[in-house]
């Protein structure tokens, strides 16, 4: 129930100032920052509302007072309520005007029938007091709307506006816009990062909590990425520039989060298509009762005027149109400021509607990189010279399981040289020389293979591959006379998150009835690693159609599903879902582009978080809608038995607002 300043169209509903508001903000907003001349004339308009209403205010007073005590003629309180009229009530005339010609029936057009005809009956005191009391009215819806933008247009302004730019050896302070690609830009200490980049020089403690949510500072150092809009530590960071102003990560969100807060939600949608029908069927009703019972069972037409002026004011949906973008604008901001991105409040809604979700393994469940887990010795050799002889071959080798040996043996500190003659075996490993002696590694089937495994190596084997990992074989290669060895086993497997478990404790906690894990991996893998988070169902050896088909099967049994995945690999189970949820959507423009909610971070734990502030929004919703209309149901049947005043309905009607306003910005409080 915004205010109306000239605007000239109706909107798509009876209540018409919501839309042009909305209309004025994008034109206010540019593509690439704050246009602070739009904020200044939309200031503006909030100002002359103001002044006005205050004036109106101070008029009503003046003529309740003078009514009152019987100061002066009665034409003289009179004058005071009409110039009361006059100056809260210019507002009203545009929408009104414009219902008129659309014969679509409005807020505004109820509120100047209603006040023409009690002051047509000569009820000015309480005419002027429905313009005022409305026009408070509007304000809040104002003033409420104008807060919940704000607090998304606060995140513009932690972009730096000036970033210094290194050219021909020299620094340069100049404009953002101005910036190009592959620019070094230099970050003081403490100052805010301009653009996104990778860092060249330096290294410091980076806040991302703006961008990301994160509460602790992530360390950054050369090779790392940083975002536009966090903040630097300690350090001083020399950046090359990925991208121009326009594309960062923060100029993306906070473009996405306009256009969530424009698409409406089912309920909104659903509160327009009744205020449609319902504006135009009141005043069809209040008329009925001016006219019915004075023909019908002589009445006062004075009498029936005046509570069909009632009936009308009583009728005007203000609280019930308000009551659902409020409370989705003031969600979406509010995980918007804990680094997730929901893409609208259709899908805000489906969040709060979820039963059950499928997640993904790998990268979802467990960080996705392969590492050595523990190795086993074998006939009294040292881990050592087990990592030795398992980096000297694997040294040649791209493959995961390969690096993960490597880079775990440089992290032992172990020196290695390269193996030679090495030779790769598809399928099951490698082999190569080492110091003159011919070595393998390889996995289970390798050693039947080679004919150098045993009962007690198949028990160790067994045992390793029960938790989840893969096994590396490390041996003496069989030849000539020498029938070979094993020396060691090593254990490579994905590492759980660390908060993984935790999370999804809080998902059953949040009320999600049902968690199953979709992997591409071994059922016996899958099952481990679900056994080890507390997930309840794990189906492995899955291709993406299987996933497809899995996510199906979900919906069927529980109805509202989420798929959680990289918002890459796992695109078609996402788009079956009722809701995709993509992870890690920092740097991964296709996440934020495709799915419907986007974690900023891989932190399963703001899954939860978003299930219960969606919840509470819908109920928020549910709670303002039920409201709205029992406080209308009472008030009508106080009108129909004359026990309701101008005055009173408006002062009502003016309440349900602002109680339905301040429930839904305890949102932004999360």
């Amino acid at each position: 129930m915004t205010h109306e300043p000239a605007k000239d169209a109706p909107a798509e509903h009876g209540h018409d100032g919501h839309k042009c508001d909305q209309d004025h903000d994008r034109a206010d907003h540019g593509e690439h920052g704050h246009d602070h001349a739009g904020c200044n004339h939309e200031n503006s308009d909030s100002r002359s509302v103001t002044v006005s209403l205050a004036i109106s205010g101070a008029m009503v007073g003046v003529g309740l007072l003078l009514q009152r005590f019987r100061v002066g003629p009665p034409l003289l309180s009179t004058g005071m309520f009409v110039s009361a009229i006059v100056a809260g009530g210019w507002m009203l005339l545009p929408g009104a005007w414009a219902a008129v010609r659309g014969l679509r029936p409005n807020i505004s057009s109820l509120m100047v029938i209603a006040v023409v005809g009690a002051s047509v009956i000569g009820e000015w005191a309480e005419a002027a007091t429905v313009v005022f009391l409305f026009g408070i009215a509007e304000w809040l819806e104002g003033w409420a709307d104008r807060r919940a933008q704000r607090a998304v247009e606060a995140l513009l302004e932690i972009a730096p506006k000036h970033a210094t730019v290194k050219r021909d050896g020299n620094f340069t302070e100049v404009p953002v816009a101005e910036v190009s690609v592959d620019a070094t830009v230099a970050v003081k200490s403490g100052m805010n990062i301009p653009l996104d980049g990778v860092v060249l020089v330096g290294e410091s403690a980076v806040n991302q909590a703006p961008i990301t949510g994160e509460s602790v500072p992530v360390d950054k150092k050369p090779g790392d990425t940083v975002f536009a809009g966090t903040v630097n530590g300690e350090g001083s960071l020399e950046i090359r520039v990925t991208k121009v102003a326009g594309d960062t990560t923060l100029a993306r969100i906070i473009r996405l989060v306009k256009e969530a807060q424009e698409q409406k939600a089912p309920t909104q949608r659903f509160v327009d298509v009744f205020a449609r029908y319902y504006t135009p069927a009141v005043t069809v009703g209040a008329l009925l009762v001016f006219i019915v019972p004075p023909l019908l069972m002589g009445g006062e037409w004075s009498q029936w005027l005046y509570r069909a002026c009632v009936l009308l004011i009583i009728a005007c949906p203000c609280a019930l149109v308000i009551s659902t973008p409020v409370s989705i604008v003031a969600g979406l901001t509010a995980l918007a400021r804990r680094g997730v991105l929901v893409k609208g409040g259709a899908h805000l809604e489906s969040v709060a509607k979820l039963k059950a979700l499928a997640v993904d393994k790998t990268g979802t469940i467990t960080e996705g990189k392969p590492q050595v887990q523990g190795v086993e010795s074998l006939n009294q050799r040292s881990e050592a010279e087990i990592l030795r002889v398992a980096a000297a071959i694997d040294a040649h080798s791209a493959h995961p399981l390969a690096k993960a040996i490597v880079e775990h043996a440089q992290g032992q500190g172990v020196d290695f040289p390269r193996a030679e003659n090495y030779q790769a075996r598809s399928g099951r490993g490698a082999e190569g020389v080492i110091d003159g002696h011919a070595y393998f590694v390889g996995n289970h089937r390798f050693t039947h293979e080679l004919g150098v495994c045993s009962e007690e190596i198949e028990r160790r084997l067994a045992a390793v591959e029960g938790k989840g990992q893969s096994v590396i074989v490390v041996g003496h290669r069989p030849h000539g006379e020498c029938k070979g060895e094993v020396l060691g086993i090593i254990a490579v497997g994905d590492t759980v998150r660390p908060h993984a478990a935790e999370a999804i404790r809080a998902l059953h906690l949040a009320g999600i009835e049902s968690v199953v894990m979709l992997s591409g991996d071994n059922q016996r893998t899958a099952d481990s690693i679900a056994k080890q988070v507390g997930i309840d169902e794990a189906r492995g050896d899955l291709l993406p159609a299987d996933k497809v088909a899995a996510v199906k099967a979900l919906r069927e049994k529980h109805g509202a599903v989420g798929m959680v995945g990289d918002g890459v690999n796992d695109a078609p189970a996402m788009a079956t879902a009722t809701v995709g949820i993509a992870m890690g959507g920092v740097g991964t423009d296709a996440a934020i582009e495709t799915a419907d909610v986007t974690l900023m971070t891989d932190d399963l734990g703001k899954i939860a978080e978003t299930v219960r502030l969606g919840r509470r929004t819908l109920g928020i919703i549910r709670f303002n809608i039920g409201f709205a209309l029992s406080l209308k149901a009472l008030f009508l049947v106080l009108t129909l038995v004359g026990h309701a005043s101008l005055w009173l309905a408006i002062m009502a009607d003016t309440g349900a607002t602002l109680l339905v306003v301040a429930n839904a910005l305890r949102l932004l409080r999360g």
